[in-house]
């Protein structure tokens, strides 16, 4: 492969913002049909390429890169495939570490990587090379797989390729856990995930929904009529924000405020929402892409103005001298929901939410802090600027501070599954306390990147398979990232 270091990293371009702000729809516009095999043209076949170690699934990305340059998309989607089940998830909303440990990265903008693999993945399916993947026989097994997010699903595919008889519990009423009721449409249509059921269902897998492990759905009743449960329920309790007012009418975790829009528009977008950013002053509390989302869903909704606070300082523009490549980068990220109209601020505190005679949020008290470093400690700790404290409008504040770990109640609880210190499950090889029954992703691992939940999907399934087959599984020549970096 020639590596043409003339050529710019370019990307499709997003549809103008007055359009894309009056739907839902995926803000990225159609793109040259020359512009994959171009940028793609850019890998250099690195003597060690880092893109590996940087791509917690260890996609074998020099590879297909060379595919795409030579315009052989069913061979660069058969090396795609063998190491991530939804390249079509991930080209969408992964971010991308594999672009941050690129070598070309070093002193120029690395490889469009995931844009690249959104297109080959999309490429397939309008091919037909994506087809249901049969076992080449049943192994008389069954495994209850709990959570349809990507660990639950990505699971689900590599268990039921080796062999299982493959059952997917959601307590929800549709399937996808995070990427169903968390992440906005604009960033990934419901139509994609749907598109992939269709081919999981076809393949022999099965769906339960509205099927609550642990309430509707009798714990006792799965141990005894499966051979393994994998809980896969992602880490579901968000980080509070104990402060005055928090009782206040107005004030709401983000994630309740993202799943309402996404299940309005599921469906059909005629009903009422409860949480409606139009016409108001919108706080975000959070600096993540979470945070990002609700930006982006409140200028959607006709909010009257945005601003999003972070507690940290403001990153620099480029990577920090305290990450360098091929770490992930310390460095300032500006996504296409802060481009379309948000004020963001940095080192604020948020002291109190203020009400009115309704106990309705009117206000939210912010101050800025000044971070030091603690000569003895090396702990970081932050103090409160004299002077700069001050009342800022708002009828609707969304916290966006991430998630803590699982709900300990429920099916966790009468499991008796063990927990770690931080409230996660506690697994040795995916194996939890309790015979038979594993863990992965979020619910395991800690709140995470989806293309870690995948990841942990798919090493789950070889240690469930691993059990079930005496120690030897049949999954085990693709177990992925044994030989990475």
């Amino acid at each position: 492969m020639t590596y043409d270091h003339q050529l710019p990293r370019t990307t499709p371009a997003p549809r103008p913002v007055p359009e894309r702000l009056r739907d839902f729809e995926e803000i990225y516009a159609p793109h040259a049909p020359e512009l994959p095999t171009t940028q793609a043209t850019r890998c250099m076949d690195c003597g060690v390429p880092f893109c590996h170690s940087g791509c917690p699934l260890g996609n074998v990305i020099p590879d297909f890169n060379a595919a795409v340059h030579a315009k052989d998309w069913r061979a660069a989607y058969e090396i795609l495939s063998e190491t991530n089940n939804f390249p079509e998830f991930t080209g969408r909303i992964c971010p991308a570490p594999c672009e941050a440990a690129c070598v070309l990265g070093i002193n120029n903008d690395p490889v469009a990587i995931e844009f690249i693999e959104k297109t080959i993945a999309e490429t397939a399916f309008e091919e037909g090379w994506v087809r249901p993947e049969m076992p080449a026989e049943r192994s008389g097994k069954r495994v209850a797989v709990v959570g349809s997010g990507p660990a639950g699903l990505a699971a689900a595919v590599q268990l039921n390729k080796a062999g299982h008889r493959v059952t997917v519990f959601e307590r929800a009423d549709r399937i996808g856990g995070l990427l169903r009721y968390g992440i906005p449409d604009f960033k990934l249509s419901k139509s994609v995930i749907d598109r992939r059921l269709e081919v999981m269902e076809a393949a022999g897998i099965e769906f339960r929904t509205n099927a609550e492990v642990g309430g509707n759905v009798a714990v006792a009743d799965l141990q005894r009529e499966y051979d393994a449960l994998l809980l896969a329920g992602g880490s579901t309790v968000a980080r509070d924000l104990p402060i005055p007012g928090r009782a206040l009418k107005g004030v709401h975790y983000a994630m309740e405020f993202l799943t309402e829009q996404n299940q309005q528009l599921a469906n059909g977008g005629t009903a009422a929402l409860q949480l409606d950013a139009k016409g108001k002053n919108v706080l975000v509390i959070g600096g993540g892409d979470t945070g990002a989302d609700c930006v982006g869903t409140s200028n959607r909704q006709g909010a009257a103005s945005v601003r999003q606070i972070e507690l940290l300082t403001q990153p620099p523009a480029s990577r920090d001298a305290s990450t360098p490549w091929p770490l992930w980068p310390m460095q300032l990220r500006t996504s296409s929901s802060h481009e379309e109209g948000c004020e963001r601020q940095w080192a604020i505190l948020t002291k109190a939410f203020l009400g009115d005679e309704k106990d309705e949020l009117r206000a939210v008290l912010l101050v800025d802090i000044e971070w030091t470093t603690d000569a003895e400690t090396g702990r970081n700790r932050f103090t409160e600027v004299p002077g700069t404290e001050r009342e800022v409008p708002c009828e609707l504040a969304l916290l966006a501070v991430g998630f803590v770990h699982p709900e300990p109640d429920g099916h966790l609880a009468q499991l008796g599954v063990a927990l770690d210190a931080r409230g996660n499950v506690f697994t040795e090889d995916y194996q939890t306390s309790v015979p038979g029954v594993f863990a992965a992703g979020d619910m395991r691992r800690g709140q995470s990147l989806v293309v870690w939940a995948i990841r942990e999907g798919r090493d789950a399934a070889v240690a469930v398979d691993r059990a079930l087959r005496d120690g030897i599984s049949v999954l085990e020549e693709a177990e992925v990232g044994k030989w990475m970096v």
